[in-house]
């Protein structure tokens, strides 16, 4: 199934070609890892730091200001599929240029907003220009430059991931400082500045064109069968709906886990602490995840995470009270917390090879990613209804539903796609 196998084979012909591929793939997942880590600091994590300063110059709630981030995610959603399809035809290196020029523009246009058809209009061409540059995007390049060697793919999976990881750990105090020295409006002119400077060049110069051969027709109507096919078959549903409940369940846990941690008696300090902790605990997982997949079936060891999360979940409104049994609900939902984004691409390329594995990962991004979006604000629907406990319940049930579907995805066999 893998159309460019012996072309990313070939280099490895002689010892010099050996090692400039490898200097090349190091350059690539570098790049990679700055551009995501300033990207979600930028066009994602610097959001909440803006929130209040953006409500009271704006005159507008912080729910009408929040709902804008909302449209970003939603608009990204929708534009995945598409992206898919173009990243598998065209490569990385254009998209990705000029979504970090989009996004650049759009921060930009961000701190000149005056009211709050302005701040969606702008989010909604920061949801397009996220769907460029971002995770679909980065996985996608590094899926086809690693195209034959598993064990590449899966290290630089983790080292984007792992880099990435800290991005609200650098871009929340350094956005809070820009804020507090020069204002929400220029804060964001200087973060607009940083981000083009770093992505811009970098998805320019250093991303490659696909060959020729992959973007002739007969390339383009393999992906087109093998996307066809994949979506007509049920194990393809069962990753979106693996991957779609995991998503909104571990989106409800962002946003609401604090609350709940202070609803249950605990310190605003002492909640926000333990949620902190779920950032680290996935780069924990992440390496735990990469490690156990050379021994173990990806799907099974994600199905096993993803019912641990289930289960601590279900346990914090029982065991949450105490301090010890906070901290060990966070840790076993925090183990999960990022293992979907370097299991889903290995799944992917196994059972369906790489020539289509942007289209077929961007149409699942249309449901998992609109699930992130959408899910909190149900979440605090449910708890205004029913109470906190309920929506615990319900992110226990979705994690649950998440690994029932990669146990049973794991059991549907297939013929590896070969390498």
């Amino acid at each position: 199934m893998k159309s460019t196998a012996a072309e990313a084979a070939a280099p490895d012909a002689g010892g010099g070609g050996r090692m400039r591929s490898r200097r090349q793939g190091a350059r690539i997942v570098a790049a990679l890892a700055v551009t995501q880590t300033i990207g979600y600091g930028v066009l994602y994590y610097a959001f909440s730091v803006f929130l209040l300063p953006m409500a009271a110059d704006l005159r507008a709630s912080t729910a009408q200001v929040a709902a804008a981030l909302t449209c970003s995610v939603l608009v990204s959603a929708l534009c995945a599929p598409m992206v898919g399809r173009r990243l598998d035809a065209r490569g990385g290196r254009g998209l990705m240029t000029v979504g970090s020029v989009l996004g650049a523009l759009a921060v930009l246009a961000w701190s000149r907003v005056e009211n709050l058809p302005q701040l969606y209009a702008v989010f909604a061409a920061i949801g397009v220009a996220s769907a460029m540059v971002l995770y679909q995007s980065a996985f996608a390049v590094i899926v086809a430059r690693f195209d034959g060697h598993e064990r590449g793919r899966a290290g630089a999976l983790l080292a984007l991931t792992v880099v990435a990881g800290f991005a609200s750990t650098i871009f929340l105090p350094l956005s809070g400082l820009l804020v507090e020295r020069y204002g929400w409006r220029q804060a964001l002119v200087v973060l607009a500045l940083v981000y083009g400077a770093a992505a811009i060049p970098l998805h320019a110069l250093v991303l490659r064109r696909r060959t020729r051969a992959a973007q002739a027709p007969a390339a383009a109507a393999q992906r087109a069968a093998i996307a066809h096919e994949a979506v007509r078959r049920l194990p393809f549903w069962l990753l979106v709906v693996a991957f779609t409940a995991s998503g909104g369940a571990a989106a409800v846990m962002a946003v609401l886990l604090i609350t709940y941690l202070v609803h249950l008696g605990h310190p605003p300090v002492l909640a926000a602490t333990l949620a902190g902790l779920l950032g680290v605990l996935s780069v924990t997982g992440r390496l735990l995840t990469t490690g156990l997949q050379t021994r173990l079936p990806a799907a099974l060891i994600a199905a096993a995470i993803f019912a641990l999360q289930g289960v601590a979940a279900a346990l914090l409104p029982l065991a949450g009270r105490t301090v010890p049994g906070a901290v060990g609900c966070v840790l076993g939902f925090g183990l999960g917390f990022g293992i979907a984004s370097i299991t889903l691409p290995h799944l992917l390329v196994d059972r369906y090879g790489t020539a289509a594995y942007a289209t077929l990962s961007g149409r699942i991004a249309l449901f998992s990613v609109a699930a992130k979006a959408s899910a909190p604000l149900g979440a605090l629907a449910l708890a205004q209804a029913a109470g906190y406990d309920r929506v615990m319940a319900a992110v226990a049930a979705a994690c649950a539903v998440a690994a029932f579907a990669l146990t049973a995805y794991h059991r549907i066999p297939f013929r590896p796609a070969s390498k």
